[in-house]
């Protein structure tokens, strides 16, 4: 099955029939619209003809001449080349735009209405069309017009400062997670947008922030604030109420352990022999092993070192008490649980070769997404798009690529 076959294949996919027009870069847009080509939508990645999506640039490492950053989160896309500064650019995306069921865009407010691009021109195109967008610090308020990357947001919502040693500096969570969550948030928005319309014929614009995102995963650290007036700070692996709940050495590495409740803390004291902790009355409860904190983690980190991480996974595992590795990258990418349940997918790209990537984890009737697309080579798909759904000509294509307007994926790098 060749890409185009593969793009419009039914199968079970919950959003097949549905079409995405795709404008953002980097990570919150492309994870969001991933998210939807993965259920079926149909993406067509709206990219700068010189260079296209920020993210094909960042490396290395490369394969095949791309970015294995941009590979991770654009599978299941078309990707036409567009130049929406020029005039003859904006009259095709709005072509685009009278068939399309939804557009996404990640640039700052006012970015697309000074292009002539803003919901309002979109919708007079097709009143049908759901506009959503993604923002750093949102469309209003002091801050709407500063630049949202990751790393500032992590630090301007609190999550660094929550984050790492408690003598340690503030620390940033080893992946995008304020990108990834505002992608997730933007598809959950979009999908109740989708659903709207298809009830009442309503289409609306929603909106996202990376700030608003990132600052809604505080949950019990701002109820802890909210309840006390007193700002939670870094504790490390500690769970704020719950303990022994943490990560500890042992003899040949480290193991997360969740005692999460009595009965847990009952089953560990059984499989470590230290009934002496089980009958201290100051760590009768949970609420008192939190209150104790400080005179029970050395305890227990004692009991844990004398034996490796084999020994404690198993003899936890058979008690049933919540343990687990601390596993590498290349650990995950390998482990047998993935990869029985086809989490890791193989695609054939045209320079990469095959191309690996974590699959979408949802599944449907219990079946994951089959014949994923690899990501696509920048202007793969611009002639076929444009004349598909844009009605343009193969000499008015000729045209325009001449003049710079479009790229396809046959035209030299420049």
């Amino acid at each position: 099955m060749n890409q185009q076959q593969a793009l419009n294949q039914p199968n079970a996919k919950l959003l097949f029939g549905v079409k995405i027009l795709d404008l953002t870069r980097v990570v919150s847009g492309p994870f969001a619209t991933m998210q939807l080509g993965d259920l079926g939508a149909q993406i067509i990645k709206i990219e700068e003809p010189a260079n296209g999506d920020d993210s094909r640039a960042f490396g290395p490492p490369f394969i095949g001449g791309e970015s294995a950053y941009f590979l991770s989160v654009n599978r299941n896309k078309q990707s036409v080349a567009i130049d929406l500064k020029a005039a003859e650019g904006r009259e095709l995306l709005l072509s685009l735009v009278e068939s399309a069921d939804v557009i996404v865009e990640n640039f700052r407010p006012g970015t697309m209405a000074r292009l002539g691009l803003g919901p309002e021109a979109l919708k007079a195109r097709n009143p049908s069309l759901i506009h959503c967008s993604i923002t750093g610090f949102g469309t209003s308020g002091p801050d709407a017009q500063r630049p949202g990357y990751d790393l500032i947001l992590q630090g301007e919502s609190g999550i660094m400062d929550i984050t790492g040693d408690p003598q340690g500096q503030p620390t940033k969570v080893g992946t995008s997670i304020g990108d990834m969550i505002a992608g997730l948030y933007a598809t959950q928005a979009i999908l109740a947008a989708l659903y709207k319309r298809e009830d009442t014929g309503e289409a609306h614009s929603v909106h996202v922030s990376m700030l608003d995102s990132l600052s809604s995963l505080l949950t019990f650290n701002a109820g802890i604030y909210y309840a006390t007036g007193v700002s939670p700070t870094r504790r490390g692996n500690e769970h704020p109420t719950i303990c022994p709940y943490e990560t500890f050495q042992v003899a040949d590495g480290w193991l997360n352990l969740g005692v999460a409740n009595d009965k847990f803390w009952h089953l560990f004291c059984n499989v470590t022999g230290a009934e002496t902790l089980e009958n201290d009355p100051r760590f009768k409860s949970a609420p008192d092993r939190v209150t104790h904190r400080a005179q029970l983690r050395p305890l227990v980190a004692d009991l844990l070192l004398d034996k490796p991480r084999a020994y404690w996974m198993s003899a936890f595992g058979e008690a049933g008490i919540p343990c687990g590795e601390i596993k590498t990258i290349q650990e995950v990418c390998e482990a047998e649980q993935l990869q029985s349940r086809g989490m890791v997918i193989k695609m054939e790209h045209p320079t990469a070769g095959t191309v690996l990537n974590i699959d979408s984890p949802i599944r449907v009737d219990d079946q994951n997404a089959t014949d994923d697309c690899a990501p696509p080579l920048l202007g793969q798909h611009t002639r076929a798009v444009l004349q598909s759904f844009a009605g343009v000509s193969e000499s008015d294509l000729d045209e325009l690529e001449r003049a710079g307007v479009i790229r396809s994926s046959t035209q030299p790098v420049r």
